[in-house]
């Protein structure tokens, strides 16, 4: 979030959200851990805004002092964060939320403020803000790091000492320690209620850099194993889905980059601490 741009508009928004109308699409929100159950993949067909109609719903206003950006392409914080939950809540977003207001994030906005008579501006101000938080609800955890990037947790005492794969199941995020140092830490997701994740101190038994599950016939590039047939690796689905999914036991990393420079320095009998 740009500093001088939020102080320059703070005064407008009160000012701007009696501008918001009613109408509008109906928001779906998205429960990255499952909700009912069910796996929503919302397909949006956008229809062309005609502005000079007659009897249209939603006029566009007119752009004046009030409209000064909040928020634009370039910008990056928590707030960012927010804004593009809330657009995937809407179907007018389907990657991260990142943080970082990118392209996808300016057409999202682009498409969000035409189908509401909005100025196809891109940049996300009073109005258009106001008008998004009428339609959605407020993100929780990991509908804002459905794709990683939260911040890891505390090691626990037991990483503290040796070569560690510290795997936290309350922050999602493994971290590589050595010797009480953290060396690299990255997104993680977890078993299903079903076929849950294991907890305890274990060691690392086998790595298989091409492995594929016998048991599912599924791919698990680099695969270190801790655990029975329960693994640390790179997941495909997790890569595309985030935390929409889960696995069957294993530890499973997005970040294939971020793996593969995890399984050049890890070695067999590194332990793996796996805790909440």
């Amino acid at each position: 979030m740009r500093t001088e741009r939020l102080g320059r508009s703070l005064a407008a928004v009160a000012g701007a959200a009696v501008l918001a109308a009613a109408a509008g699409c109906t928001a779906q929100p998205v429960d990255a851990n499952g909700g009912d159950g069910k796996r929503r993949s919302p397909v949006h067909i956008e229809i062309p805004h005609t502005p000079s109609g007659a009897g249209t719903q939603d006029a566009a206003p007119a752009r004046g002092p009030s409209s000064a950006a909040l928020w634009a392409r370039g910008d990056s914080g928590p707030q960012v964060r927010e804004l593009q939950a809330r657009l995937r809540q809407a179907a007018w977003l389907f990657d991260g939320p990142t943080g970082t207001y990118d392209d996808l994030t300016e057409n999202a906005v682009k498409g969000f403020q035409g189908k509401r008579g909005l100025p196809r501006t891109g940049e996300v101000d009073p109005v258009t803000w106001q008008r998004l938080l009428r339609m959605t609800h407020k993100p929780g955890m990991w509908e804002l790091y459905l794709m990683g990037g939260q911040p890891a947790a505390a090691p626990d005492p037991r990483c503290m000492t040796g070569r560690v794969l510290c795997i936290s199941k309350r922050s999602r995020t493994l971290r590589w320690m050595i010797d009480g140092s953290t060396v690299s830490t990255m997104a993680v997701r977890f078993g299903t209620q079903y076929t849950p994740t294991r907890e305890g101190v274990f060691r690392i038994y086998w790595k298989s850099r091409h492995h594929v599950s016998t048991l599912y016939d599924a791919p698990m590039p680099y695969a270190m194993f801790f655990s029975g047939g329960q693994a640390v690796h790179y997941s495909y689905d997790f890569a595309a889905r985030g935390y929409a999914g889960g696995s069957h036991g294993c530890v499973n990393v997005r970040d294939e980059a971020a793996i593969a420079a995890l399984f050049s320095q890890v070695r067999t009998g590194d332990k793996v601490v796996v805790h909440w």
